[in-house]
Order: C-alpha cells, then sequence, then structure tokens
C-alpha cells in the first residue's frame, strides 16, 4: 500500500523534497528508514519522526526501504513533499523455521538453529543429504570418510560430545533415521533442513540429542494448479590429483641403497635400464568416470487437499576401480495432505528408495585393496606377465593356483618383492567384479490433525523405517602371491531386516491475548528401532568360474556351506514431553522445556531421565527508546541453558551377560560351561549434556546480516569399560558412567545482499571456532586409540587434559649427521641418549631426561579435529545470468600420512625420499634408507608423519542462464534453466596426499584414502 499527497507548490530543477514514512497499518511514524535516490550511493534516514529531506532532481526515482517492510518506489515529479505509508512485508515478517514438533516464526525463535532452504539446494552435485550442510551451516565440523560413490559423511554437531557413538540425530518429517540411513533422501525433495545446535533447541528431543538434531522437511504441494518440474545434470569425474610415487629408474636405485645400508646386496642390477616402470595409479584411476542424477516432480494444491509425487534417479562411478565401484539409486516420494472437516486434517509424507552400491571395501586402508597397493606396489611389478621363466617360476607355483589371468589371455604380474595384502590392483579387481551391495528404504509417517476450537491441535502420528539391505557376492579361486591366495571358490548371499516405528500423541493450544502471545505443547512418545535381523549363507566349491554363473541353487553337500544369522536387541523409549513458547510484542520471548524419556537401554535403577532447557530472547531494535540509525536496523539478543542426553551405547550394558566356551576341571576331567562376561551394572544412566549459549542477530546497514553465537557445553558420565582386577574372574570389564569432555566456541554467520540496477549480488559467509578437552577418565588418564601397522605403537590417545584423538608419539628434533653428533647428545647427566644410532638416524627428543628413548619419550604431537570450519558463498545473477561459487574450507589440524607400509621394505615411496638422507648436510629432515631399520626411524609413530591439515577447497561453481518467457509460452513451458556446473574445482593445500578432507570414526588419518573427484557438469532445470 502506498499513498502521498503531492502539494500545489511547483519546482522545476532540484528541489527539497520532505516527507513522513508511516505504517501502513497502525499509521504510527517508522524512524531510521533508508530514503535513497535510484542510482546513487549516499541517501539518508528518517529521524525519530519518521520525517526525511533531501535535494531530489525532478524525474528522479526514490527508494524507501526498511527492514520488515516492502520496498516502495516513487518518482519525483514536481512536488516537494511526500507522505509515504509502508506496508509490511508479510513474507519476512513470518517468515518460520521448523523447530521440534512445530514451526516458529525466526523473528522469536530463542535457541541456535542454522537453516538451509530448498534454494540452497537446488542444481547441486549432492549424493548424499548430509552434504548440503558442510560449508553452509556453522557449528559443524564434516569430512567425507572417502570419495566413493555412496559414502556417507562425517558429522560432528559443535565437536564430539562423547567417546561413543557421536552421529547426530536426523529426524525426517518426524520419522527418527540413523546416520548411515539418511542417504535414501533425494535433495530435490527437501524444502528445509534445521540444525538444532544448543540444548534449549535440543532438550525437546531430550535422551538422544545431545549430539545434536538435524531436522529434515519434504516437501509438499503449493496452490497455483498442478506443477511439473525436472531437474537433472549429467557430467564426468577424475581424479583431482596423483601422489607423486617414485619410477621403477627411482625406486630400484633406493631399494639398492636401503638392502646395502643394512648390509645385504644390491637388489636390482641395473636400475637405470628399468626406465618409468608401471605407473599403477593409472592403472586404477579413471579420468572419465560418468556422472547423472535426474528428478521430476508433480505437484499441486487447492483449498482441500495437496501433494508432491518425485521420481528420482542418480547414477555415479568411481574413479578408482570404477568397475567394482559403482553407485545407484532410484527414489519415488508421495506427500499428501487432506482437510476432510473444518476441524480435521490427515495427511502422510511417504518415501522409498532403491540403491545398488559396488565398493572397494576398504576405502581407507592400509590393508591392501586396489587404491593401497597402487601406492605401495613396487613400479617394477608389470601389469600382464609375458615372460615364460618368469612363468615357470616359484611366482606362479602350480597350476591350480597359477595367478589371476586378463580378459586378454594373459596372466595378471605379481610382485617378487611386495607381498603381505599388496596385490597387483587389476588381479584384485579381476576377482570382485559383479559383486554389490543393496538396500532398500520405506520411510514414512501418516498423521490425524484435529482443530476443535480455535488455536487448539489435537495431533496423532504415526512413523516408520523399513529398511531391507544385503549382498551378492562371488569370490574366485586366487593367488595374488604367497601369503594373499584363495583356494576355494564360494558364492554367498545375505539378507537383513530392520523394522523401525514411532508414535507421537501432541495436544498443543495457541493464545494471543492483547500484546501476549504463547503456544503450549504437550506431548507422548513411544519409538522402537534398531530392531535388526539377518540370515547369510555361503556355498564352496561350485563349478563355476563367476559372479554371472553364481547361484545357491547348485547342488553342493552340508560340508561345503557356511551359513549364519543374527538378532539385534530392539532399543526402546518412552517419552513425555512439554513446551512453553511465549513473547510479548514479539519484543520479549521465552521459550520452556521438559522432557521425561525411558530407554531400554538401561536398568531400573536409571532407567528415566530429565532434560529441561530454558532460553529468553530480546527484540532490542523494536524497543521505542531504540535509537534509529542507519547502521543498526534490527537486533535481537537471546540465550538458553538446557540439559540433553545420550543413551546411544549399545543394550544390555547394565546387566551381567554369560557367555559359553569356558573350560572347568572337574578331577581330571575338563568340561565346557558358562560364566558372566562382565559384572552387572544397575546404575548404568545417561551421558549427560548441559549447555550454554549466547547470542544475536542482526541486521547492519539494510544489506547485511550478522548471526553470532558463544557456547559450552559439558559432558559427564560418558560410558567407558574401566579395569577391574582379574581374581573377580570375568573375561571383560564392566560399563561403567566415569568420563567428562568440555566442548566450547564461537560460531559467526554473516551475510550481505544487494541489487545494483540490474545486478543482484548475495553474499554468505560462516566461520567457527571449537575447542575440545577430554576431563576426566576415571581411575584412568588416557586410552590408546587408533593404530597403524607397522608402527611400534599406538597412533592417537585420548587423554584428560588434551582434545579426544589427539596425535600422540615421538618428537623429531633432527637427523644426526656424523658420529661427533651423536657423542654429543646427552641428557643432564652426560648419558648418551643414542649410543646405537648412526649418521642419518633421526635425533629423537629425550623428553623425559632419562638418557635413553623409550615410550616414556611420547607426547602429544597435533590434534586430529579441525579448530577452525569455515565457508563462502558468492551468487551473482544479471538479467537473465547467474553465477555461484561455493567454498569451505577448515584449519587447525594434522594429518597422519601412513600411505606406505613401513613394515613392507620394499614398498614403493613418494618421491619426498629422494631427500633422504644421503651423507653428511644432505638432510635433517628425512632419515636414511636401510632394511634394517634398528633406531625406528619409521617404524614409531613421530611427527615425521605430521602434516598440515589445513585447507580451502573451491567447492562448486556453476552457470546459469534462463531462457526468456517469450521463448517459452508458446510450448506451454513456465521457466527453463541450463547451467554448467564443476564440483571440488580447485583445493588449495600443503597436504601432499590425495585428499586433506578425511572423517571416519577417528579423523585425519590417512591410510590411503579413496580421494573425491573433481567433476564437469552439465544440467537443465524446466517447470511447466
Amino acid at each position: 500500500m502506498i499513498s502521498f499527497l503531492v502539494l500545489t507548490q511547483w519546482a522545476f530543477g532540484q528541489s527539497t523534497i520532505t516527507g513522513t514514512v508511516v505504517d501502513g497499518e497502525t499509521s504510527d511514524p517508522i524512524p531510521g528508514v533508508n530514503v535513497l535516490v535510484e542510482g546513487t550511493s549516499k541517501g539518508t534516514v528518517t529521524d525519530i519522526n519518521g520525517t526525511f529531506s533531501l535535494n531530489v532532481e525532478s524525474g528522479k526515482t526514490l527508494l524507501f526501504s526498511f527492514i520488515g517492510y516492502e520496498t516502495q518506489k516513487i518518482v519525483v515529479g514536481n512536488q516537494t513533499q511526500i507522505n509515504i505509508s509502508l506496508s509490511q512485508d508479510v513474507e519476512t515478517l513470518e517468515e518460520v523455521v521448523v523447530v521440534g514438533y512445530g514451526e516458529q516464526k525466526k523473528k522469536v525463535v530463542t535457541g541456535a538453529i542454522s537453516s538451509v532452504s530448498a534454494e540452497d539446494l537446488e542444481s547441486l552435485p549432492i549424493n548424499n543429504v548430509g552434504q548440503a550442510l558442510q560449508g553452509r551451516t556453522a557449528g559443524l565440523t564434516m569430512a567425507a570418510p572417502s570419495g566413493q560413490p555412496g559414502s556417507v559423511a562425517t558429522i560432528r554437531v559443535r565437536g564430539i560430545t562423547t567417546l561413543n557413538n557421536n552421529d547426530p540425530l536426523w529426524v525426517v518429517d518426524g520419522v527418527i533415521v540413523d546416520n548411515g540411513g539418511i542417504g535414501y533422501l533425494n535433495q530435490s525433495d527437501i524444502e528445509s533442513i534445521e540444525v538444532l545446535k544448543d540444548a534449549a533447541s535440543q532438550a525437546i528431543y531430550g535422551a538422544r540429542a545431545a549430539t545434536g538434531v538435524i531436522l529434515v522437511t519434504t516437501k509438499s504441494g503449493k496452490k497455483g494448479g498442478i506443477k511439473v518440474n525436472y531437474n537433472g545434470y549429467y557430467g564426468t569425474s577424475a581424479p583431482a590429483r596423483k601422489l607423486d610415487l617414485l619410477n621403477a629408474r627411482e625406486y630400484a636405485t633406493l631399494r639398492n641403497e636401503s638392502s646395502l645400508a643394512a648390509g645385504d646386496g644390491i637388489v636390482f642390477e641395473n636400475p637405470q635400464e628399468l626406465g618409468e616402470g608401471t605407473d599403477w595409479q593409472d592403472q586404477i584411476f579413471n579420468n572419465d568416470a560418468r556422472r547423472q542424477n535426474h528428478e521430476v516432480s508433480i505437484s499441486g494444491a487447492n483449498d482441500v487437499s495437496d501433494f508432491y509425487l518425485s521420481f528420482g534417479y542418480l547414477g555415479q562411478d568411481g574413479i578408482v576401480a570404477t568397475d567394482i565401484s559403482k553407485y545407484e539409486r532410484y527414489n519415488v516420494r508421495l506427500n499428501s495432505t487432506h482437510k476432510i472437516k473444518d476441524w480435521l486434517t490427515v495427511g502422510q509424507n511417504l518415501g522409498y528408495s532403491h540403491e545398488k552400491s559396488v565398493g572397494l571395501g576398504n576405502t581407507n586402508s592400509e590393508y591392501g585393496g586396489p587404491l593401497s597397493s597402487a601406492i605401495n606396489l613396487d613400479p617394477t611389478t608389470p601389469v600382464y606377465e609375458t615372460d615364460p621363466d618368469r612363468l615357470n617360476s616359484p611366482l606362479y607355483p602350480d597350476d591350480s593356483l597359477k595367478g589371476v589371468m586378463a580378459p586378454n589371455g594373459l596372466y595378471y604380474g605379481i610382485s617378487e618383492v611386495v607381498t603381505q595384502e599388496m596385490a597387483n590392483p587389476l588381479a584384485f579387481i579381476q576377482t570382485r567384479l559383479g559383486n554389490y551391495n543393496w538396500s532398500d528404504n520405506i520411510v514414512g509417517n501418516a498423521y490425524v490433525e484435529l482443530t476443535p476450537i480455535e488455536g487448539l491441535k489435537i495431533r496423532s502420528t504415526i512413523g516408520t523405517k523399513l529398511a531391507f539391505w544385503g549382498s551378492e557376492s562371488f569370490t574366485p579361486e586366487f593367488y595374488f602371491n604367497p601369503s594373499n591366495y584363495n583356494a576355494r571358490n564360494s558364492f554367498g548371499r545375505s539378507v537383513d531386516r530392520k523394522r523401525d516405528w514411532n508414535l507421537e500423541n501432541t495436544i498443543s493450544y495457541s493464545k494471543k491475548v492483547g500484546d501476549h502471545d504463547f503456544t503450549v505443547l504437550l506431548g507422548q512418545g513411544a519409538y522402537r528401532d534398531s530392531y535388526n535381523t539377518s540370515v547369510n549363507l555361503y556355498a564352496y566349491d561350485l563349478p563355476i568360474n563367476s559372479f554371472d554363473e553364481g547361484s545357491l541353487g547348485w547342488n553342493y553337500l552340508p560340508k561345503d556351506t557356511r551359513g549364519g544369522g543374527g538378532e539385534a536387541v530392539p532399543h526402546k523409549v518412552s517419552s513425555l514431553f512439554a513446551r512453553v513458547n511465549y513473547d510479548y510484542k514479539e519484543r520479549y520471548m521465552l521459550t520452556a522445556v521438559i522432557r521425561r524419556d525411558g530407554s531400554s537401554n538401561f536398568g531400573k535403577n536409571k532407567r528415566y531421565g530429565y532434560f529441561p532447557s530454558l532460553s529468553l530472547g530480546w527484540n532490542a531494535s523494536d524497543e521505542p527508546f531504540w535509537p534509529r540509525n542507519e547502521v543498526v536496523n534490527f537486533l535481537k539478543v537471546r540465550g538458553g541453558y538446557g540439559v540433553v542426553g545420550n543413551d546411544n551405547i549399545g543394550p544390555l550394558n547394565f546387566v551381567s551377560i554369560i557367555g559359553g566356551g569356558r573350560n572347568y576341571a572337574f578331577g581330571n576331567n575338563i568340561s565346557q560351561g558358562f560364566s558372566p562376561n562382565a559384572l552387572a551394572n544397575p546404575d548404568l544412566q545417561w551421558e549427560e549434556t548441559t549447555q550454554i549459549n549466547v547470542g544475536f542477530e542482526a541486521t547492519v546497514l539494510q544489506d547485511f546480516s550478522v548471526t553470532f553465537d558463544w557456547y559450552k557445553k559439558i559432558t559427564t558420565g560418558i560410558l567407558r569399560t574401566p579395569d577391574i582386577p582379574g581374581y573377580v574372574g570375568t573375561v571383560s570389564n564392566p560399563a561403567v558412567n566415569i568420563g567428562d569432555m568440555e566442548n566450547s566456541g564461537v560460531e559467526l554467520d554473516l551475510g550481505y545482499s544487494k541489487q545494483i540496477g540490474k545486478l543482484g549480488i548475495t553474499v554468505n559467509g560462516n566461520v567457527s571456532y571449537l575447542h575440545n578437552e577430554v576431563t576426566n577418565l576415571g581411575s584412568r588418564n588416557y586410552y590408546d586409540e587408533a593404530s597403524f601397522q607397522g608402527s611400534t605403537d599406538p597412533i592417537t590417545r585420548i587423554a584428560v587434559g588434551q582434545p579426544i584423538s589427539s596425535f600422540y608419539g615421538y618428537k623429531i628434533i633432527g637427523v644426526f649427521q656424523n658420529e661427533a653428533e651423536i657423542a654429543s647428545y646427552t641428557n643432564s647427566e652426560g648419558q648418551v641418549i643414542q649410543p646405537d644410532a648412526v649418521p642419518g638416524d633421526f635425533k629423537w627428543a629425550d623428553l623425559d631426561d632419562s638418557g635413553s628413548i623409550d615410550t616414556d619419550d611420547r607426547t602429544f604431537l597435533g590434534n586430529s579435529i579441525p579448530n577452525w570450519s569455515y565457508g563462502l558463498t558468492v551468487k551473482l545473477n544479471y538479467q537473465n545470468f547467474d553465477f555461484t561459487v561455493f567454498g569451505q574450507g577448515v584449519s587447525g589440524n594434522q594429518i597422519f600420512q601412513g600411505l606406505r607400509r613401513s613394515d613392507i621394505k620394499a614398498a614403493n615411496y613418494q618421491k619426498a625420499a629422494l631427500g633422504r638422507w644421503t651423507g653428511e648436510g644432505t638432510s635433517n629432515s628425512y632419515a636414511r634408507l636401510t632394511d634394517k631399520d634398528d633406531n625406528y626411524n619409521f617404524g614409531r609413530p613421530s611427527d615425521f608423519y605430521l602434516e598440515d591439515g589445513d585447507y580451502f577447497r573451491i567447492k562448486t561453481v556453476q552457470l546459469g542462464y534462463t531462457l526468456p518467457n517469450s521463448m517459452l509460452s508458446d510450448v506451454g513451458i513456465t521457466s527453463a534453466r541450463v547451467y554448467l556446473m564443476a564440483e571440488n574445482l580447485f583445493t588449495f593445500t600443503k597436504y601432499t596426499g590425495y585428499d586433506p578432507e578425511i572423517g571416519g570414526g577417528v579423523m585425519s588419518i590417512d591410510r590411503g584414502i579413496y580421494p573425491q573427484a573433481r567433476s564437469f557438469m552439465v544440467g537443465v532445470s524446466v517447470s511447466f
């Protein structure tokens, strides 16, 4: 709405325009309105009475803008006074976010909640919904466990909270699903994702919210007739980088050197004749891996019903060993709502997916597989063996185990020097052809909602997740090397089933009395999950040679079969919860929550827990006394405190389980019996996390948005198994609540949006800092954690006073250059610390000044979890063109670069080994090479293996063009857009491995990570 009064005073050229701006509904003056002459960068702001005055030429356009109101334009004529009435921007004022069991206007939300909208997800190459949050949400630490298609990201909300399962709680349309099962979702079906980060917003989910809560809402039909949308892209992927490994000539030279240093003879007579040799990376990497995604949706709504129906297909080839690295997913979704009566509404959300994946299995492992073998296998071994003498040598022992034959009729080459798990990667691929995993997921809910009187809603919802998954596999007879072979073929099939459900009943009542607005929610819930059953059967020595011939229908003897099965103990939760939301004039806000949960994972003494929270908010800029200015246009201050829990610790830890296989002596006879595995602990209870959060949200200079949060959360009663004396007579230790941990941090989100003529600019960035510290481990000060093949000691440690999973080992202070340096390296008492060292060995730090190097000289070397995480999105649009670039990164962590198997002395090296110590002054950072490593130069976990894990990655770049409506209207198309897109375009890092982004149980340990691909795609979006 806009009205203006033109006075009869005429002016020519430039004149002074005065006026007043008021609220269109209340007629109250609006101070602080920005008044700008279109096309200029300087304007004026209305004073406390809503009045303004500025000089402007006739014919110019004035822009009146203020947060919460629609921007108005007025063309200046000959008037000298203009009275403006601004209409409230309903869309902005009514913007809502999803909270537990409902929605709230964003303006009155008092918790720390981050949102990602459907607009942020459109046309993105997202295989798993978790990827949509990376770099777009402050407070999340995320990393891919591998680049294999179909892998699920590791997500941590405000750090690691427990020493057990840290996956957040996912709730899709009210149905709880596990982190691994979230992959069934198609990102095009998602309306919004909300991340509940503080305990005040999480407490409504009580006992399962300590590790964070992520709410996913899928799309529904919108009014305006039937709409049909198609979105799809097609492209190719390739490795972004390769390792600098030694070629055959360099490898042979270093192998000779290492062998001679150990007192043995040379291995290769003439290294120079070997040339480049085999590049195993070239053999397994695919530079043209195909990738495609297609999604069609049909939706519509009227006053009675709405529906949303979609179909999707995703297919992606892996860039490593593509024949055994693929992923496909088919999706179907149907959401609908029906208003049966004015007081009765029913609805449902139902999604189905079928997934088929072919994977390497060990995507970050030093124990063989295509990638680890390609890194460690010597380049002197040929891909195919053509030498008759070698074919008749002990490398190929007999006709029954004579290696693996390639499709071209040749045998794959077998290394003479690198054995153990390492094998010709092409031979490995040949033995896995056809094998696959599959899954079918059905996730949905149905609800009935009654509104008997205005403001009162009674709702009953039943939700379920039905999951069926399994595998089909054939393993032929094969011979890779003397320690890696299979003498019996086998065909196997496994089938698993999971049936989870939840039933929730809620009553909510909303009422506005004058300027007081409140909503009360009461609820009850019953949940069952983790009820899994499984069966599997393997048949051996079948008369077949390939997967395609595999079947359990062959005739086989019982002795040639192996079967098994299992059944999990279901996890059950019973809940009561309540919430009160209150605000006064949307200026003062209060939210209070209480939830009572009972869990089957605990005994009767501690089965129930209570989880309260309280949060307050103040929209300071709505105060009458707020100074109206053009700097801070909107300011909300909020804070909260709450308690949440974690019961994700597995079943039956509180009871004493009986186990078999124990031998007892009765006289001269030995009998097998049963005994308790561990002592019972009826007082086992929740892991409890308390959190305080203080933050503010502001709009600055009309175009800038700022959100800031500071938090501190403390977890107590973390479940561990302390050591008990052996004389107790149990074979394992009981579960006890003994651990404590603390996380604290700050989060900052910044946004900028501006329309300058025909150019639109939107910039969003976020950065978060996290500090983690283990504060209590009961009677112990530490637990050793991750290990590495070939390492003398564990490489990470959980210890009091340190961040969780810190790297732990020996410090290197240089390389001994001569005998004099060895002799002069003494402790405070003059003892020679490394008397057995020789020039070229690492000089280890004697931290305890004992005069020798032993396990007491280990120390904390670095953090496996980044302290800093950040992201940046820039969007530009000009007329029909749009451009988006998105980047994300982390800082503050180290990476354990364990790509080379140090226990395999003949394993290949990276080029850095060419800079090893070869004589006095040649190197002070890379020790000499020797097959007899008495100084444990490469066998000890040390800072030699640690590298800076900082990186910044240009994750997505997209250029789009929307076709003009004049080209589309005649064919019935309402909109059409084509776009070009690149993913993982550049990664800026000092790390020398494949990929600095390494997730998993313990982050930042590179055992041979399957790298993320660089992809280029072309796509189209069409609406009818």
